[in-house]
């Protein structure tokens, strides 16, 4: 493609619609006029054009491709026109882009939309949004903050991964599952809240996570997934729900700074290394537990006071040490 000297371009008005890869790796392109007689772009029609700084996508255009700005490096701003309803993989590594106002007429933020966009500080998602997909904002570290509306009812996998620069979020009413890592290595989130409505933590959702201090998980939760909150290591405090049956392996692997933790009555099963690494002085076991995993509580120095009788599954595969004490069926006296 020959278009290392195009600087500038206009089209015209005759134009309807422009093409896929139409002007792909035009690096020294830095700007462009597009008329309100184009109605759809094509996937990548401007990817990696480098020297782009800024856009203006008339309202006339209802669709766009993926990757039409992918890689257009130096962009700084963009106006999305109220024509369209979705975006997907638009501006990924757009890394110049600093905000972004998403339009009324958007109800799904797609995959990879904003992926990769490090200089991404601030994002305004409107009520019509329901939908934010998988990496719509992987490793956009520079974002500081961002609500997530009540209309939200899916937040994808891998949708915040690495924005390292969020301090606090909070997750709607309607969301029903906690994507397989969601919000891992968000290192600075030292604050999460999550709503009642939400029935399962996928695996590595918060993993990473750092900076997290406390998390409370709501009765509606009824499975903490593999590794959830695995090397969250400034965590100290942790209230798991009444609902919870199960919590999987590595779900609080490498959690330094948890002491204690009481397992809900309803628990069925405690997966390999769910607490390993954890190093804690108290743990309470009810007897609704039937499967202990493989170094479940590795390098716990207990007490572990249980309210069964008898060992449950997996019991003798648990521990790396015989110093950890163990008070069998226990029932609130830590003297006995």
């Amino acid at each position: 493609r020959e278009c290392s000297n195009l600087t500038s371009i206009t089209i015209p008005d005759s134009v309807t619609s422009i093409g896929e890869s139409a002007f792909r790796e035009c690096s020294n392109l830095t700007s462009i006029t597009i008329p309100d007689s184009v109605t759809s772009i094509g996937s990548v029609a401007f990817l990696g054009c480098s020297g782009l700084t800024s856009i203006t996508i008339p309202n006339s255009v209802i669709s766009m491709g993926y990757s039409v700005f992918s890689g257009c490096s130096k962009l700084t701003s963009i106006t999305i026109p109220d024509s369209l309803t979705s975006i997907d993989r638009v501006f990924s590594g757009c890394t110049g882009l600093t905000s972004i106002t998403i339009p009324n007429s958007v109800t799904s933020i797609g995959s990879g939309a904003f992926e990769n966009c490090s200089g991404l500080t601030s994002v305004t998602i409107p009520n019509s949004v329901t939908n934010i997909g998988s990496s719509a904002f992987e490793n956009c570290s520079g974002l500081t903050s961002i609500t997530i509306p009540n209309s939200v009812t899916s937040i994808g996998k891998w949708s915040f991964y690495g924005c390292s620069g969020l301090t606090s979020i909070t997750i709607p009413d309607g969301v029903k599952n906690i994507g397989e890592f969601s919000f891992a290595h968000c290192s600075g989130l030292t604050s999460i809240s999550i709503p009642d409505g939400v029935t399962s933590i996928d695996y590595n959702a918060f993993s990473g996570c750092s900076g997290l201090t406390s998390v409370t998980i709501p009765n509606s939760v009824t499975n903490i997934g593999s590794s959830a909150f695995e090397n969250c290591s400034e965590l100290t405090s942790v209230t798991i729900g009444n609902g919870v049956t199960s919590i999987c392996s590595s779900a609080f692997r490498k959690c330094s700074k948890l002491t204690s933790i009481t397992i809900p009555n309803g628990i069925t099963s405690i997966g390999d290394r769910a607490f390993s690494g954890c190093i804690l002085t108290s743990v309470i076991i009810p007897d609704s537990v039937s499967n202990i995993g493989e170094y479940a509580f590795y390098n716990c120095s207990g007490p572990i006071y249980c309210i069964a009788t008898e060992k449950p599954s997996g019991w003798d595969k648990n521990w790396n040490s015989s110093n950890c004490p163990v008070v069998w069926g226990y029932k609130g006296n830590a003297d006995q």
